[in-house]
């Protein structure tokens, strides 16, 4: 996604019109579409009043993408009580058929083991909850795929 389509995406999600934007920076409309546009670019401190104006970093803006940061904003909303009547495998397997195909196929006992020890040696070196614990060797995990 470009700059104009992060600062149009941004714009709409925050609810306001060209005009209001245009108002609370001190520009004109013409200027604001034409940032939108890719016609002409905000200089940088346009760029982080528009970012403050829509709630974000300046990093976010740049790269903003309304799919990502409604799913985002879902996952914050959703209760822990909630979170918990999901089946993410189920869900995920919808995606990656794989979640739903190696428990036939894999032995869980011969890698069980090894991985609880992995999670017991975070919470005695690092202090970590369970849940801390299981959370990052989750992201480890994920880190070796990349």
């Amino acid at each position: 996604m470009n700059l104009g389509n992060s600062l149009f995406s941004a714009r709409k999600k925050s609810g306001m019109s060209q005009e209001e934007v245009a108002e609370r920076l001190g520009v004109s409309r013409q200027t604001i579409s034409k940032w939108e546009t890719n016609e002409t670019l905000p200089d940088i401190r346009q760029s982080k009043r528009l970012a403050v104006l829509y709630h974000l970093s300046l990093d976010e803006l740049i790269d903003f993408d309304v799919d990502v940061k409604e799913i985002e904003e879902v996952i914050q909303r959703t209760s822990e009580e909630t979170q918990k009547k999901i089946d993410w495998t189920g869900v995920w397997a919808k995606k990656y058929p794989v979640l739903a195909e190696y428990p036939g196929q894999v032995r869980v006992e011969d890698y069980s083991v090894p991985l609880r020890q992995l999670l017991e040696r975070l919470k005695r070196d690092c202090g970590y909850s369970e849940l801390e614990a299981f959370l990052v060797l989750k992201d480890i995990l994920g880190k070796l795929y990349q």
